[in-house]
């Protein structure tokens, strides 16, 4: 029987919880701006044209010949560790080589977090060092691409960092049946601030004529304006949040890191014990690669396929950006009344219909492939943050940066999937838009899988109490 005092409590727990709350979500707010506007939109290019403007100078410095009409892929190869390969290339390799070394060194951060317990520090400590390299950025000029691409690994690893450490907060502030709406919120707020700030930015692009500044000193200030606006906001969820459990470990110094390590080799081993938190993961996998696939190769598919100019290409990724705050808001809002798996479930079907929906676009047909974009943001959040919320009900007490770091690490090793198959296929046919079909089977497999994921089961197993719905 309660009485008053354990209803003040029970009051108050609340309160403390709601203030959490608040301030991790703008943690989402903070770090979106990397991946949209620096990977997504900024760096690809000005750091080929850094690596480009390299290679012509070799060329001229060694007598060779020029790169033919300014082609990143011919004649404009440049070294480093020995290797040589076209600038053009640049890009897609770095990106590789980052998810490796995320791959390697995620898992061994998380199981630091969780030996530790010093998360909230070692969030500040990933989210400013990754934001001081973003705004570092703004020095690579000229053809000292080499320091671009130490940066970015930096700041990459940085960013990975610290959504494990991020994610991990999610099941100490919110109740299972808080979750949902918390993750949700924090996804949409997360879209909305990167959508803001890449509007800002765009501005500025689009206006470089009349500022006079150049398309290169635009990028500049994009990556400064991303350092600023990701250091800002993550001020807020620091002042918010606290620490809730005590160290698993006693390690001090380099003993963490080892400590880290045989933290890391506990969880693999006793991660057996919960196939249902594994089959659920794996089926995660599945459908986000087609989510990340949908969302990289969206510009690809309006620009060459549909013929589309770079100002429609710029409206399409803000009208994603603003119309997923609105997705996510109204997923939370949907799984608090039908639960987050069936919600899901739901997710994956308007996927597959907004697919099917692009490959009969025409060419040149802006209002059809606007509403595509809309229907593209409305799930493309959505989906993701009651995925993020559903798995932290399944990851057992304790270990949470852990299993999010194989979460997160998961999603990246497996991140090649779907590029491969829209490639392979558009090679195959010689048309994206057979590529762009070939994309629902991530969704029509996830969603099968996803339906005989016993969720109630797997986060009985791992101890943790079950929410009202799920």
């Amino acid at each position: 029987m309660k009485v008053k005092g354990d209803d003040a409590a029970d009051a108050n727990n609340a309160g403390r919880r709601k203030k959490e709350q608040r301030g991790w979500v703008w943690y989402d707010v903070a770090n979106s701006v990397f991946p949209t506007s620096v990977i997504t939109v900024f760096l690809s290019l000005y750091l080929t044209s850094i690596a480009t403007n390299a290679a012509k100078a070799d060329n001229a410095l060694n007598g060779a010949n020029p790169c033919a009409n300014d082609n990143a892929f011919t004649n404009c190869d440049v070294t480093i560790l020995g290797l040589q390969f076209p600038s053009g290339s640049l890009w897609g390799y770095l990106l590789s080589i980052a998810t490796v070394v995320q791959v390697i060194v995620l898992p061994v951060m998380g199981a630091i977090a969780d030996r530790t317990q010093n998360k909230k520090k070692m969030l500040g400590f990933f989210a400013f060092t990754g934001s001081a390299a973003t705004i570092a950025l703004a020095t690579v000029e000229g053809t000292n691409w080499k320091l671009g691409v130490l940066l970015f690994i930096i700041a990459n690893i940085c960013y990975g960092s610290s959504v494990v450490v991020y994610y991990a907060f999610l099941p100490e502030i919110a109740t299972p049946d808080e979750r949902d709406a918390v993750s949700s919120r924090g996804w949409a707020f997360g879209y909305l601030g990167g959508g803001v700030a890449l509007a800002i930015q765009l501005g500025i692009t689009l206006s470089a004529d009349s500022l006079g500044i150049s398309s290169g000193d635009a990028a500049r200030i994009a990556f400064v304006i991303s350092g600023i606006w990701w250091a800002a906001f993550t001020i807020i969820p620091l002042r918010a949040l606290t620490e809730h459990q005590r160290p698993h470990g006693d390690e001090q110094g380099t003993s963490v890191i080892s400590g880290g390590f045989k933290e890391l080799g506990t969880t693999l081993r006793q991660a057996k014990a919960f196939p249902l938190t594994l089959a659920f993961l794996g089926t995660y996998l599945i459908y986000t690669d087609g989510i990340a696939t949908v969302a990289n190769v969206s510009a690809q598919y309006g620009s060459v396929e549909l013929k589309f100019d770079q100002q429609t290409l710029i409206t399409v990724i803000l009208i994603v950006q603003f119309v997923a705050f609105i997705g996510g808001v109204l997923h939370g809002f949907v799984a608090k009344r039908i639960g987050a798996k069936k919600t899901i479930l739901g997710s994956l079907v308007v996927w597959i219909v907004v697919i099917t929906a692009a490959f009969f676009v025409q060419a040149g047909d802006e209002t059809s492939f606007y509403l595509v974009a809309a229907g593209i943001g409305i799930v493309l959040g959505g989906t993701n943050a009651l995925s993020r919320s559903l798995f932290s009900q399944m990851v057992p007490p304790g270990r949470e940066a852990q299993y999010f770091s194989l979460y997160e690490v998961g999603e990246r090793s497996t991140s090649w999937l779907g590029p491969l198959v829209f490639a392979g296929v558009g090679q195959a046919t010689g048309s994206l838009r057979p590529a762009i079909l070939a994309l629902i089977i991530f969704f029509v497999a996830g969603f099968v899988l996803l339906i005989f994921v016993p969720v109630r089961r797997a986060i009985k197993a791992v101890g943790n109490k079950e929410p009202v719905l799920v």
